[in-house]
């Protein structure tokens, strides 16, 4: 038996142990950073006149295989030149892959705001990472939206990339971080948007299909929770997103109590369908639970990856044809 898989379980593990110890450093220069001035040139250039999906398909298209392209070729050149800098390469885009400590620190602040100086202050942080109206939320309304974000990205911040990295390496994982960046700045359902972010949408829409209904199961499973899992069936698909509504429905399960419902986005009343049915306040020390739940979960889904790929190198089977 070759130690072959150690290729992609190495950079696997220092990656998440970056993320677990540094977050996201905001004076740390950060590759999403540039796939959000990529969009916006190429936004600024194509989505004008006529012919808008097409232009919104091309840049969504160029953007995602030039990425793959880029990491794909960058890599087996390093690998090439010497395996230490492809390690080196490899972790520190892991790292840049993974969003669960900012998340959780982000979510932690809005709490401690509520906490500590009351309703405005835990409305303006939650400002910060919701894209609701939140000058109107009362405080078990500021803590159900940041379980929701949550759970929410729990599934596009942390499992679906370490997902794709699963499936193809660094580029894979680059390439579902430029879709889900697509996603975020040009996939609105608004005028401007409309038609020419409805490749990218759908193709995020495609992409998170999978890694979606995979952080609600593992939710459950580090819980043990009975009632996550039945959410899952009876609200997971209730939600306007093909997707959100699965972790949030786990989520919602297994604190027992209701998310969704009407919100204010852009002036806009939007009428949500409830997930769950218990009304009751999420009390701020419920938090520490959600924290286990995202920590907990990331750390099955690693050992699950780690342990598929000991397994596939034990058979033989090419895993790491990315290289």
């Amino acid at each position: 038996m070759s130690h072959s898989y150690l290729v992609f379980l190495i950079p696997l593990w220092i990656g998440y142990l970056l993320d677990l110890c540094l977050g996201d450093p905001r004076w740390l220069p950060h590759p999403i950073r540039l796939f959000g001035n990529l969009i916006y040139y190429g936004e600024k250039l194509l989505n004008k006149d006529s012919f808008q999906v097409i232009k919104g398909a091309l840049l969504t298209t160029t953007l995602c295989v030039s990425t793959f392209l880029f990491f794909y070729w960058v890599i087996k050149f390093l690998y090439y030149i010497h395996p230490v800098l492809y390690y080196i390469f490899a972790s520190v885009f892991l790292f840049y892959g993974l969003a669960n400590k900012s998340l959780l620190e982000e979510g932690k602040e809005v709490f401690d705001q509520l906490n500590i100086k009351g309703l405005e202050a835990g409305r303006k942080r939650l400002s910060w990472i919701v894209g609701r109206d939140t000058s109107q939320l009362n405080a078990n309304q500021i803590r159900t939206a940041v379980c929701e974000t949550l759970s929410e990205n729990l599934s596009d911040g942390v499992i679906a990339p370490l997902f794709y990295y699963a499936l193809a390496g660094v580029p894979g994982m680059m390439t579902y971080k430029m879709i889900n960046t697509l996603d975020s700045m040009i996939g609105y359902k608004n005028d401007k948007y409309f038609y020419f972010g409805k490749v990218a949408a759908r193709l995020d829409d495609i992409v998170n299909f999978i890694p979606a209904r995979l952080t609600a199961l593992l939710m459950v499973l580090v819980t043990f929770n009975t009632r996550g899992l039945q959410f899952i069936f009876q609200y997971g698909h209730k939600h306007a997103s093909p997707n959100s509504g699965y972790p949030e429905a786990a989520l919602a399960g297994i604190l027992d109590t209701r998310f969704g419902g009407p919100n204010v986005y852009h002036g806009k009343l939007v009428e949500k369908p409830f997930i769950g049915h218990t009304v009751r306040d999420i009390t701020h020390n419920e938090f520490y639970r959600i924290y286990y739940i995202n920590h907990a979960t990331t750390l099955l889904f690693l050992l699950i990856i780690s342990l598929t790929y000991y397994i596939l190198n034990r058979l033989d089977i090419q895993i790491h044809w990315f290289l």
